[in-house]
């Protein structure tokens, strides 16, 4: 089985909704596609990222404060997954939970074997 890397993108309408109950219904979501994934034993990680950050460029090294573009672009968080395809992986995006927005998209990417 390959590893694939699956990026998430907007959402921001589950950051700032104004009812403490959808918010929490929503990360509900998130925790029973996860959970149902681990039980299939394609689960191998996953992190919400902070809003914020730094960003280091250049053969000067300039540091920069982030975030670095449109809310609807943000990295928000991402997941490592395991499948045999990239149909498979893409399949395994789908059920993303922040597809349920209209700004939200996952980004799947096969992680690549490291030489040593």
């Amino acid at each position: 089985m390959k590893e694939y890397l699956l990026v998430f993108r907007g959402g921001d309408g589950a950051i700032h909704s104004d009812s403490p109950e959808k918010v929490q219904a929503h990360m509900q979501k998130w925790m029973q596609w996860m959970g149902g994934l681990q039980q299939d034993g394609k689960f191998v990680g996953a992190q919400p990222l902070e809003a914020t950050g730094k960003k280091i460029s250049g053969t000067k090294k300039v540091v920069t404060d982030g975030p670095f573009m449109e809310g609807k672009e943000m990295v928000g968080g991402y997941l490592i997954c395991k499948a045999n395809t990239y149909d498979e992986a893409v399949q395994i995006a789908n059920g993303c939970p922040i597809l349920t927005f209209d700004d939200g998209s996952v980004e799947v990417r096969e992680l690549k074997a490291m030489q040593m």
